[in-house]
């Protein structure tokens, strides 16, 4: 724990993560050796503590600490660092929420010298008074709630990663009475009660904030938002995926030395590495056309300005060239923005389609005429279930669908998806979009969904969506999940994250940019003849790196969707963020070639 990390070691700390099963797989040889993992977790917890007493101008010996402790090991980090604190002098109280509490934790803890409130009447804690009524048991509940809001600092160490679901039982009623306490409408929003840090004490989560998925980032109940969380071993995916990534604050990773080498990520967050390496920088041999072509059926009548700026988008992200198909008001528009550009059909490497397109439902008479163009486009990738071109009556009825280009299927072309399709089909929904295509493709199966139920489990839908249609998914928001095809389990969803985006980037126009970037690296990628499926979900994820850092720089801003943990032991405390500046989505068109300039310089 600490010391030297080499990059590559480093790199995968900080940008996968393991699901909860793998991370005991990961663990257990160590315990097996009798490394004390719970004494290194427990004195990096103390010493996070300590970091956020000393940034609030709190001395250790004035602070007063109160630990929620549940029965497991994760209730053990707790009272084991509790114990350190108290030794340290600050005023520990444990605030036992099950009948039972660590051994040996509680041992280190009693020794110390702490108090211990219990709020189970049927706890059997050596020492603790147990058997009260129901009378005094809501009491001390209402003391527990007293004591956690004049704390300086809340320790949450109720459950682990061993428990799934939403909490339950008095650590369920705590967790809400707190909400309760510092919000006139409560709620178990991660996101909203994070806003409210200013109205309740500083809390630490000791490795992942009780009463979250570890696993989905789901928050299915009460959960108490973490200003900080000290994470052990390796990242778990609710540190990465919202809404629960919210609840955990900043987060300080504690290497203990897992083999993580051959050990399967739950996901992957892309970084600036991995960006780069799917841009194409071009060499002196290169010219238009082995730069990569890109074709644009988008924009319509109504909605001219989207063809403008995907085409531009595409013709600032590297490729050689951008051919436009669309009506006379759209083309005359792209053309004085891009004189470039050329009119009609021809030869391309990938396809962007669909925006600023209206959908089915808002198409009027006379604006049709780019759906009637993407239908047939989207032809040529049906899939049957033979996997085979849809015969005669295809457009192209020799062409298989994964022989073609990939396409980007955005906004008004979502609902002109075919059933099934391969991975070079790239879709690019925000929530509602999703939800609105899962309810017409799976009613038979789960029903309509909306758009909050998109939100509330955002990996768990991109993942469906994947699995449904085999096109390769970008659920678009603060941080976009993207679902892909895994490159060694054909039967498994890969899923990749990108959270580089400041929270400026959310303005009309930005998803047309980002289907033209889209676009614009699987033309580069489709030249290279590396457009296989794993390939496709790299090279989308990469887009939507490109799309975030272009916001930043055209913002100024240094804020994220994500943030990228720190090594205890080993990387600095994360800078200062700061917000910036408004942009609109040609500012972030501009900013494409700063962009890709810092990947690749």
């Amino acid at each position: 724990m600490g010391g030297s990390i080499d990059h590559e070691r480093l790199q995968m700390l900080k940008f996968n993560a393991y699901a909860a099963d793998t991370v005991r797989e990961l663990e257990r040889p160590l315990l097996d050796d009798g490394v004390p993992l719970m004494r290194m977790a427990a004195a990096a917890a103390a010493h996070e503590a300590e970091r956020m007493l000393d940034s609030q101008a709190v001395a250790l010996e004035d602070a007063n600490v109160v630990v929620l402790a549940g029965a497991g090991d994760n209730g053990g980090d707790g009272l084991f660092a509790a114990a350190q604190l108290a030794d340290d002098d600050a005023q520990v109280t444990v605030v036992a929420v099950e009948r039972a509490l660590h051994d040996d934790g509680f041992a280190a803890f009693a020794h110390s010298g702490g108090h211990v409130l219990v709020l189970d009447p049927e706890a059997e804690i050596p020492g603790c008074v147990s058997g009260f009524s129901a009378g005094e048991a809501g009491e001390r509940l209402r003391v527990a709630v007293e004591l956690a809001n004049h704390a300086d600092l809340i320790v949450d160490a109720m459950t682990g990663i061993g428990v799934s679901g939403a909490l339950h039982g008095i650590a369920a009623t705590l967790a809400s009475a707190l909400l309760d306490s510092w919000s006139p409408d409560g709620g178990s929003d991660a996101a909203t009660a994070q806003t409210q840090a200013n109205d309740r004490p500083l809390i630490l989560a000791v490795d992942t904030p009780s009463g979250i998925g570890v696993d989905d980032g789901t928050v299915p109940g009460p959960c108490l938002p973490a200003d900080r969380t000290v994470m052990f071993g390796a990242l778990k995916p609710c540190a990465m995926l919202p809404p629960a990534s919210y609840a955990c604050g900043k987060v300080t990773l504690v290497d203990f030395g897992f083999d993580i080498d051959e050990a399967e990520p739950a996901a992957e967050m892309m970084d600036a590495d991995l960006a780069s390496s799917s841009i194409l920088v071009p060499s002196v041999r290169d010219m238009k056309y082995t730069r990569g072509v890109v074709g644009l059926v988008t924009g319509s009548t109504r909605y001219p300005g989207a063809a403008v700026l995907g085409s531009c988008a595409a013709a600032k992200s590297g490729i050689g060239m951008v051919r436009y198909m669309g009506p006379q008001r759209a083309q005359d528009l792209v053309l004085h923005a891009l004189p470039e550009a050329v009119i009609g059909k021809g030869h391309v490497n990938a396809w962007v389609v669909g925006s600023g397109v209206p959908a089915s439902a808002d198409t009027a008479d006379g604006e049709d005429i780019q759906r009637e163009t993407i239908t047939r486009l989207l032809a040529h990738y049906a899939r049957t279930d033979e996997d085979k071109p849809q015969g005669e009556d295809s457009p192209t009825p020799d062409a298989h669908p994964d022989a073609m280009p990939p396409i980007v299927v955005d906004a008004g072309a979502l609902d002109l998806l075919p059933a099934r399709v391969p991975a070079n089909v790239v879709i690019t929904p925000h929530a509602g979009e999703l939800a609105w295509l899962l309810t017409r493709l799976d009613t038979a199966a789960n029903g309509a969904v909306d758009a909050r139920q998109v939100a509330t489990a955002p990996m768990h839908y991109a993942r469906l969506a994947h699995q449904l249609t085999g096109a390769t998914v970008v659920l678009k928001g603060a941080v976009s999940i993207i679902a892909g095809t895994d490159p060694y389990d054909s039967d498994r969803t890969r899923v990749l994250l990108c959270g580089r985006a400041p929270a400026w980037l959310g303005t009309a126009g930005a998803g047309d940019v980002l289907a033209g970037i889209i676009g614009a690296l699987l033309a580069q990628s489709d030249v290279t003849e590396s457009s296989d499926d794993a390939a496709i979900a790299d090279t989308v994820a990469a887009a939507v790196y490109v799309h975030g850092l272009a916001a930043a720089i055209a913002s100024h801003s240094t804020q994220c969707g994500w943030d990228a943990p720190e090594i205890y032991g080993v990387s600095e405390r994360g800078a200062r963020r700061d917000a910036g500046e408004p942009i609109i989505a040609s500012d972030v068109v501009r900013a494409i070639p700063r962009a890709i300039a810092e990947l690749i310089g």
